[in-house]
């Protein structure tokens, strides 16, 4: 490392903004990972649903007489 990069390295306001960014990254990568979450949370929910729902359609075509061999 050169003089005037060390001194950089070294000077408080470089160390602040250092600080800063990494607490910003840091931050971002938080919420992207709970955002993450939420979504593929969403993602189950919005599957179950629609299983619970060609459960249904099923029962009904059955209720009314329809067979699989029909469709």
């Amino acid at each position: 490392m050169n003089d005037r990069t060390q001194q950089m390295a070294e000077d408080p306001s470089t160390k602040e903004l250092n600080n800063f960014v990494q607490t910003l990254l840091k931050q971002m990568q938080d919420r992207f990972d709970e955002m993450q979450g939420t979504i593929v949370s969403r993602i189950d929910d919005m599957g179950k649903r629609i299983e619970d729902i060609e459960k249904s359609v099923t029962e009904l075509m059955n209720d009314l007489g329809f067979s699989d061999d029909e469709k």
